[in-house]
């Protein structure tokens, strides 16, 4: 059995987060009675648009981050670029509700954590050393007992 610690760890965080972001749709959508699509109203549109936005984003990092880490393994590197994509992903949201610099901050850190992330699966192809090896095989003769 294969374990991702870093992948699974940043897979549970992500669901929590997403979970998070579920309910402040449904609040908002509750305080401004709509209930479905947006309504017109701005803040339930900000809210959906946030967490549209985290689904958008999360499976292109989950799946970069579960097959970075199965070909290269874990690395403080992988853990620190998950963490730092878990907390970008809790300011978007917070930004979108009006602290624009956090807004500003979850978004770069997203994209940065996600370039980082194809860069480094791009770089483990194509500068894992691929060499051919060659095998001789010689004929074996079998000599029966007298």
């Amino acid at each position: 059995m294969i374990i991702l610690p870093i992948s699974l760890t940043i897979a549970a965080g992500t669901a929590l987060i997403n979970l998070w972001l579920s309910m402040r749709v449904g609040r908002v959508r509750g305080q401004e009675k709509v209930w479905v699509g947006d309504g017109g109203n701005e803040r339930v549109t900000r809210r959906m648009r946030a967490h549209s936005n985290f689904v958008e984003n999360t499976a292109f990092v989950l799946i970069l981050l579960a097959l970075v880490e199965l070909g290269l393994g874990s690395s403080v590197w992988l853990w620190a670029a998950g963490s730092l994509y878990l907390i970008g992903r809790v300011l978007h949201p917070l930004g979108m509700d009006g602290m624009m610099w956090a807004r500003m901050a979850g978004t770069i850190i997203t994209m940065l954590v996600q370039l980082g992330l194809a860069i480094t699966a791009v770089a483990a192809v194509y500068m894992t050393p691929m060499g051919v090896t060659a095998t001789t095989v010689e004929e074996t003769v079998v000599v029966a007992p007298k």
